[in-house]
């Protein structure tokens, strides 16, 4: 069966319960929503919801590691996608950084995403049917790779996307070894259930500047020590095949890679389909469709 590509029209915004983009510092939110909404069936994830994330070992085999990283690897190389709008390249080296809609260019990530021991996570912890919000790939060369400043992915969602609530997951599928020296992520267990309000107004079109580097939308260095202080800092580290599973509103971050050792890794948004995509609540229009999804279809459809 051929489904066909659609795009929805997001609703009208309802009331706003994670305000941000605000013109004075407001205080830190309690979270409103569950973090697991469904049955946690799966040990790796029995964590989940006093952390925030779960790792998972091994999701790949190793074979399926080379497999992909040789299908990453063409579309980094691809020159006819040397000027799509969905590859993102270094602000200094012009290196690629990000590839989106990376289910939609790869077949191969396509059936990865759908497979249950991908979406069937995001389910557990959604308590729905999921779809893609986003699909990326982030390479991370050895040397000059640059790291992403310390954020929640939720309050850019919310924000320039429309997304209602925190009831979303992101799956990162490590196809490199994460060291703690190569820029692996740094997360803060439990933050995900203190939604931190970001300070200045949205331009229009904020992603162009934002995916090579964010300066909307951050928190501050006040927050992010008390954030630090209040719940401490993990890393991810762990070999190719590896996956982290993290909360939409879980603090989070990576440094700079001076190493020679690179680090990539395919990165799935899940968001369930109970928690579709309105006006954004604090940008004036809503962002690209590759990099915040419209279309609303089931993974099981």
């Amino acid at each position: 069966m051929v489904l066909l590509h659609t795009e929805t029209r997001p609703e009208t915004a309802p009331a706003d319960r994670y305000p941000t983009r605000l013109s004075t510092p407001g205080p830190h939110l309690d979270r409103k929503d569950p973090t697991v909404w469904g049955r946690v069936e799966t040990p790796a994830l029995a964590n989940f919801d006093t952390d925030g994330f779960a790792s998972v070992d091994d999701l790949l085999t190793p074979t399926e590691v080379a497999d992909f990283s040789a299908e990453i690897g063409r579309l980094a190389g691809d020159p006819s996608l040397r000027d799509d709008e969905r590859v993102i390249v270094e602000k200094s080296s012009k290196r690629v950084r990000s590839v989106f809609e990376v289910h939609r260019l790869s077949a191969a990530v396509a059936e990865l995403a759908r497979e249950s021991r991908v979406a069937g996570l995001a389910r557990q912890i959604l308590g729905s049917e999921v779809y893609i919000h986003q699909s990326r790939v982030n390479y991370m060369p050895g040397f000059r790779g640059t790291g992403f400043y310390w954020h929640s992915d939720f309050e850019t969602w919310h924000a320039e996307d429309g997304m209602p609530a925190p009831r979303a997951v992101s799956l990162s599928i490590a196809l490199t070894d994460n060291y703690p020296i190569n820029g692996s992520l740094m997360v803060m267990p439990g933050s995900h259930r203190t939604f931190v309000p970001c300070l200045g107004s949205t331009p229009a079109e904020h992603y162009r500047e934002s995916l090579q580097e964010q300066e909307i939308g951050v928190p501050t260095q006040d927050d992010i020590t008390t954030l630090a202080n209040t719940y401490g800092i993990s890393q991810f580290t762990g070999r190719a095949g590896s996956a982290l599973l993290f909360d939409s509103n879980l603090m989070h971050g990576s440094s700079n890679n001076i190493t020679p050792f690179p680090r990539s890794n395919i990165f799935l948004v899940f968001n369930s389909v109970e928690n579709t995509l309105v006006e954004p609540f604090a940008a004036p229009a809503p962002r690209p469709g590759y990099i915040g999804s419209r279309d609303f279809t089931p993974l099981s459809a």
